[in-house]
This record gives C-alpha cells, sequence and structure tokens, in this order.
C-alpha cells in the first residue's frame, strides 16, 4: 500500500491591515429560556427605543439616509395580532417567537418573513447577552404574584 504524504503551509503577517469583517463584533442574545434567538453587528443597549412600547428598533432595510443592521433572528413566526395604541389607534404586529419556549421576542408591521419590512422590534426584557440569565428588564410593568396565603397576613 502507498504511504500517504501531505503537506501544508501556513503563513501570516503581521504587518496586514485589519479588513471590515475581521474588526467586526457580533453580537449574540438569548431567550430568556437560553435559546439562541439573535445574532446583531451592534449592542442592543446602543440602538433606539419606540415610544410606544420601548422596543429595540432594528432596522432591517436600506433607505438613502441610513444603512441596515446585518443581523439573523432565529424565531419562528407567529399569527399576526391588533394592538391598541391608545387614541383609537391600532397596528398590526407579525410577531417572532423563541423556537424553544414560543415566547414573543420581537414583531415586524409587516407579514413574515424577518426583514420583509423597514424595522423589526425586540420586544424589551425579551433577550439577554448571558445565556440562562434573565435580563434586569424582563419583568418590568409586572405585577408581583402573592400567595394567598400571604396576601391578608399581618
Amino acid at each position: 500500500m502507498p504511504k500517504v504524504v501531505s503537506r501544508s503551509a501556513v503563513s501570516s503577517s503581521t504587518d496586514a491591515q485589519p479588513t471590515a469583517s475581521s474588526v467586526a463584533a457580533l453580537r449574540v442574545y438569548y431567550c430568556i429560556c437560553g435559546e439562541f434567538v439573535l445574532v446583531i453587528d451592534k449592542s442592543l443597549a446602543s440602538l433606539p427605543r419606540r415610544q410606544t412600547d420601548d422596543a429595540i428598533i432594528i432596522r432591517s432595510q436600506d433607505t438613502p439616509n441610513a444603512k441596515a443592521r446585518v443581523f439573523k433572528l432565529n424565531a419562528n413566526p407567529g399569527e399576526p395580532m391588533i394592538v391598541e395604541r391608545g387614541q383609537g389607534r391600532h397596528e398590526r404586529q407579525f410577531r417572532f417567537h423563541c423556537p424553544r419556549c414560543t415566547l414573543p421576542v420581537g414583531y415586524q408591521t409587516t407579514p413574515p418573513p424577518a426583514k420583509s419590512g423597514p424595522f423589526l422590534y425586540i420586544l424589551k426584557g425579551a433577550v439577554t447577552q448571558v445565556q440562562g440569565q434573565t435580563p434586569a428588564d424582563a419583568f418590568d410593568g409586572e405585577e408581583p404574584d402573592v400567595p394567598e396565603d400571604s396576601a391578608g397576613a399581618s
């Protein structure tokens, strides 16, 4: 049987200038349950928020004045919902849910797939950068559960 010989060469240069892709830092975000749901080219904390529900705004399409964010959403589309925004205004939302626990993580105002509209919105408190850790704002605005036994106790 003939002898198999393989050869390879490794080349590197400390003088090479970094490329745009080598300096781009991708951020990974997880659902509360720990499932990977989003990877994006910028920290969500630095993105603008929507005044109506404090959701994080991710630009998903280029415009003449602004570039779209580079991101990948790992979520399942859900049924459309009508949300009342006050003063007789309503908004149709196409929600995206975690593939593991089915909690809603985001929405857009156009039918799926993700990135089919100008913006994707990530719900406040829906994602975290540390897998298995609940974000600090996950339960903002929620009433705490008080067990019936302790509700009237003094």
